[in-house]
């Protein structure tokens, strides 16, 4: 008996652990059971298309109830869409309508389950109208006014905010955090590449092969910024160091200098060269930090603008390449809710830092989405509420020649941050520095990683041709993007990279591709020119095996496009990252115009300006928020005594 027992227990954990890998998630509210459904009720299956792919929706129902609505399977992001596949079922089964509203972040993930269940009634012949008015529940009426205090206020529960308040709790301190949206990860959720650090032991596990990387920054630091003492004094450390490594090459080649000069480089030799610095210097400290919070991001590739291989990647079970940031924030989220002394609020939108007569920062005024106010006492304030990309407004104002331009960011990117900061006095910088990613989807602005291009992507226009270095720095590969034919590109990849990656996957999952056996069959689903593209994949095999760019000087090959079947993505320029932000010193103090620290008030993460220049490389998002995150916790921490 206790043998079949076991067997028993054996099969059900297989097959949870099949339904894991498979990618499988379904959920049903507490009242959608079976059995509380009459005999005469009736059950259906539809299928729509969600944010990551197909979504699989079953739904019992008769004229007079919703008595069960289960997703069966679905892709949706995990950390956002999937927030939306767990918490929306029930809600209609206990608010008897389909026109439930969604989860802030996850709008189309919440609008195909809508669209599905509506779907699913009208398939069963039932009044749809019936069920599409809401009907208020106890949790929708106002709530009662909330007063907390707190020794920390966390404004923003994104990469930065999450670490920062994870932090400052680990330093014994009571932390409360403000999130505008119903679920947390802001834009770090979004993350797809990965975390740029410098000199860590997980790059010596790849061979080194960007030499002429290194040559060619040390090339552009001599022609292009001879006149910049920072960044002339870093490549002479650089070309210090990496002669001496040619003389005994040992290991792999990178360098905290190195990380710095590419940096300052990709910032066109604007950046606050100290917080660079800090940057730089706490990079690789900070992937073993990610791991005692339970991250593994050890894969190492290739990024544009690097001149060696520095981003560190997630896998999953299969070795499997996959996003940064939907990796990163459930792991984060999961550390926030296992700390007793950590408070989470979301869907409050913070509207005022509060400070007493002495100019001493005392907490934090916010609204919460069903109008009751809620009032933060807190001896610091740690600001962590992202750029404003997603405010189209606020971006035409500082860069008029953005206007038109398609967003990757999340909602909750508005900017409120600097303008709550900028109200007591904070000073800003670099505020007119706006990235455009160059590989962000024609048609919905869905961000397609960098990492493409690391990997061994090329960029081909619509007349089947390379136009210029894939790896480039963001604003170089989006300006030359911006002059081809109708300002759109076709990203080209074979089946060797979607074996090696679950990103890549989850694209062609997604409907983002076009495919094709050979040249030939590719070219016509792109509609470009088949002999064009032909010529332009047999040059670059020749480059990759000869490790050399005649036509545009790349320096990162990785491996030939060579391999059957092949893919093609359509992509376009999207306002990406704001580089600017509120003006910080090293330990993340909030600066005033006389360039002294208001009392009480950090800040980490994309509101901030100085990091990153006038363009911010790949990968160095994640290793923003991760070191400026960690080191306003303590800051922040150190001040509330």
């Amino acid at each position: 008996m206790k043998k079949e027992k076991f067997l028993s227990y054996l099969v059900i954990l297989t097959g949870i652990l099949v339904a894991v890998i498979l990618g499988i998630r379904s959920w049903s509210g507490p009242s959608a059971k079976s059995a509380d459904a009459p005999a005469t009720a009736k059950k259906t299956t539809v299928t729509v298309p969600g944010f990551g792919g197909d979504m699989q929706i079953e739904v019992s129902a008769d004229e007079n109830k919703i008595y069960a609505v289960n997703v069966l399977s679905n892709q949706e992001t995990e950390g956002i869409g999937s927030k939306a596949v767990a918490a929306l079922p029930g809600k209609m089964v206990e608010e008897q309508t389909f026109n439930v509203d969604g989860i802030s972040g996850a709008t189309i993930s919440s609008t195909a389950l809508r669209t599905g269940v509506e779907q699913a009634l009208k398939e069963m012949g039932l009044d749809t109208e019936k069920f599409a008015k809401a009907q208020a529940s106890a949790d929708s009426a106002k709530k009662e006014d909330q007063n907390l205090e707190a020794d920390v206020c966390v404004i923003g529960a994104g990469g930065a905010g999450m670490i920062s308040a994870i932090t400052a709790a680990d330093s014994g301190k009571k932390v409360v955090i403000l999130e505008s949206q119903g679920i947390v990860g802001g834009n770090s959720v979004r993350a797809t590449g990965g975390m740029n650090a410098a000199a860590t032991k997980w790059q010596a596990e790849n061979s080194f092969e960007e030499g002429s990387g290194v040559e060619k920054t040390l090339a552009t630091a001599a022609e292009k910024y001879a006149d910049n003492a920072v960044i002339t004094a870093l490549a002479a450390k650089v070309k210090e160091q990496y002669a001496a490594y040619q003389a005994k090459p040992e290991g792999y080649f990178d360098s905290v200098e190195l990380m710095e000069l590419d940096t300052m480089i990709g910032g066109k030799g604007t950046n606050n060269p100290e917080l660079v610095k800090v940057l730089a210097e706490n990079s690789g400290p900070a992937i073993d930090y990610l791991e005692t919070l339970g991250m593994t991001i050890h894969n190492v590739g290739a990024f544009g603008g690097a001149s060696v291989k520095r981003i560190h990647r997630p896998v999953d079970e299969n070795n499997k390449v996959i996003a940064v940031g939907s990796y990163m924030v459930p792991i984060l989220e999961k550390n926030i809710n296992d700390r007793e002394n950590i408070t989470l609020l979301t869907s409050v939108t913070a509207d005022k830092i509060e400070q007493d007569d002495a100019g001493n920062v005392t907490g934090v005024h916010g609204l919460s989405a069903d109008g009751s106010q809620v009032n933060v006492k807190a001896k610091a304030v740690i600001i962590a509420t992202g750029g404003f990309a997603a405010n189209m407004e606020m971006v035409e104002k500082y860069q008029p020649s953005l206007k038109g331009y398609m967003s990757t960011n999340a909602a909750g990117a508005l900017g409120q941050g600097i303008t709550m900061a900028e109200a007591i006095g904070a000073d800003t910088v670099d505020m007119d520095q706006i990235q455009i990613h160059p590989t962000v989807t024609a048609t919905d602005a869905h961000l397609i990683t960098e990492g493409l291009r690391g990997d061994g992507a090329i960029l081909v226009n619509m007349e089947g041709k390379r136009f210029t270095d894939e790896v480039g720095t963001r604003d170089a590969v989006s300006k030359a993007e911006i002059a081809q034919t109708g300002s759109q590109v076709y990203l080209v990849i074979d089946n060797k990279m979607v074996e090696k990656s679950a990103v890549i996957q989850g694209y062609i999952k997604s409907g983002y591709t076009v495919t094709g056996n050979d040249a030939k069959s590719l070219a016509e689903a792109m509609g470009v020119p088949a002999d064009a593209l032909e010529e332009t994949l047999k040059s670059w095999n020749e480059a990759v095996e000869k490790k050399e760019d005649a036509e545009f000087g790349r320096t990162s090959f990785a491996a030939a496009l060579d391999t059957a079947p092949f893919y093609a993505i359509k992509v376009t320029p999207g306002v990406h990252h704001t580089m600017g932000g509120l003006k910080i010193n090293t330990v993340t103090e909030v600066l005033n115009k006389e360039g002294k620290a208001i009392p009480g008030l950090f800040a980490a993460g994309e509101v901030t300006g100085g990091v990153h220049g006038a363009n911010r490389l790949g990968g160095n998002a994640v290793c923003d928020f991760t070191v400026f995150g960690k080191i306003a916790g303590e800051s922040a921490a150190s001040y509330a005594k």
